[in-house]
Parts: structure tokens; C-alpha cells; sequence
């Protein structure tokens, strides 16, 4: 059985890409453009986790949050993360004195989200009882790799064999990123959207900068030939 996860989000560019991301993770997506929408699917339907975003029209994520803490059902109980530009404190702590499981800020690494939806989809795997095959994968879903390199998302960790490897947290998304999509030419665009996210406004030579970044850390340093570059494409790892 498929985890399920309902968005929330009004931004249907940003809705479109988590749905994607998380798709292609293998999780059973819904997906609503406003408050009132993302609420009546939440009370019709049982979900692992709901991302829901803050502000939204018709109605606003802490409304919706607080009504799906009152239903008298085990939906009351779902864990909800909290989509937001806001980073106030006060924010947050509205968020989560109105029931949050978690709270994360815009613009987000897609590999923080996921992760963050990987552990309130465990506790909801937990406290329900239900099997599935995301559950069973868990423990290794945190961990990507090739050949002697081991990157690990849950702990931010980098090793080459026994030895620890210091990554700024760009080149940490950059790498986690070349190794998810490992054997695949991955294009600067594509890059540039997933690790500095859609709406980036910055240097377009940003993704090969960070590229001699890791391979000074890396390949350099072990005398390796970790990344590649595709003559008129981007880069590549290859598993």
C-alpha cells in the first residue's frame, strides 16, 4: 500500500514540482490549490501526510489545520507540515500550538522536505498499523551512493571509504542530487532548478562553479574521476 499525501499549496508551480518529486519517490499524491479545497479532501480521504501551506486563499493553512485537529476521526491525527515564506518566530510558533507535526520554510531543499515527510510518514506508518513498501525501504532510503562514496541525507554526512568529507550545504544538494539521478546526464537547468530551486536569481554559471567545488573535495582529493562532464548536456555520476 502506497503512502499518501495530500498538498495544500496555492503556488501551482511549486505544487507541480513537489508533486513530481514526490511521485517519483513512489507516494500516492493529492494536491489542492486552496484552503477550502485541500480541507474538504482532507476530511473525505485518509492521508499519511498533508502539506499544507500557510497563506492561502479562501481559507488559511492555521484555519484548516484547526479544523482537521477537530475532526472527531483518526484523520484529526495526521501529521500536517507547515509550507511557509513566513520564518517569524511568532509564525511558528502559531504553527505548531495550532497542531503542526513540522514547520518548513520557503525556499527548501527538496531532499530537507522529503526527508521531513519520510519521518511523519513513518510515525503515521506507526501509529496505524499500515505496511507498505515505502515502509520497508526506509532504512535505506537515506543513504545514496557510488562506489566508495556514501552520502547520507538523514545525518548530512559525506564519507569516501572511512574518511569524512566537509561539504558546504549547496555542495551537499548538488551531490545528493547527481547521485538520486545517478547514471543519467543531468542538464545545468535541471540542476539549477532542483538544488537552487525555481525561482533561484543568481550567477547561471552557478552549477559548474559548485562542480569544481566537489571535485576539488572529492575527486581531487582521492584521485578519483567521480563526476563527469557531458560535452553539450551537464554532469553525470554514474552509480
Amino acid at each position: 500500500m502506497s503512502i499518501k499525501v495530500l498538498i495544500v499549496e496555492d503556488e501551482e508551480k511549486m505544487a507541480r514540482m513537489v508533486e513530481l518529486e514526490l511521485t517519483h519517490e513512489g507516494y500516492e499524491v493529492s494536491k489542492a490549490l486552496d484552503g477550502l479545497s485541500g480541507l474538504e479532501i482532507a476530511e473525505s480521504e485518509d492521508f499519511d501526510v498533508i502539506l499544507l501551506d500557510i497563506m492561502l486563499p479562501g481559507l488559511s493553512g492555521i484555519e484548516v489545520l484547526r479544523r482537521i485537529r477537530n475532526l472527531k476521526d483518526k484523520k484529526a491525527e495526521t501529521p500536517v507540515i507547515l509550507l511557509t515564506a513566513r520564518d517569524a518566530v511568532v509564525d511558528k510558533v502559531m504553527g505548531l500550538d495550532s497542531g503542526a507535526s513540522d514547520y518548513i520554510t520557503k525556499p527548501f531543499a527538496i531532499e530537507e522536505l522529503l526527508a521531513r515527510i519520510r519521518a511523519q510518514a513513518r510515525n503515521s506508518v506507526r501509529a496505524t498499523g499500515k505496511t507498505s513498501g515505502q515502509e520497508a525501504a526506509t532504512p535505506n532510503e537515506d543513504i545514496l551512493s557510488s562506489g566508495d562514496l556514501v552520502l547520507d541525507t538523514a545525518a548530512r554526512t559525506v564519507k569516501y571509504g572511512a574518511q569524512p568529507i566537509e561539504l558546504t550545504l549547496k555542495e551537499f544538494e548538488l551531490l545528493a542530487c547527481l547521485l538520486e539521478y545517478s547514471g543519467r546526464a543531468l542538464s545545468r537547468d535541471f540542476l539549477l532548478e532542483k538544488v537552487w530551486g525555481y525561482d533561484y536569481v543568481g550567477e547561471t554559471n552557478a552549477v559548474d562553479v559548485y562542480v569544481r567545488f566537489l571535485r576539488s573535495k572529492i575527486d581531487e582529493r582521492f584521485s578519483i574521476k567521480l563526476i563527469s562532464t557531458v560535452r553539450g548536456v551537464g554532469y553525470r555520476i554514474d552509480g
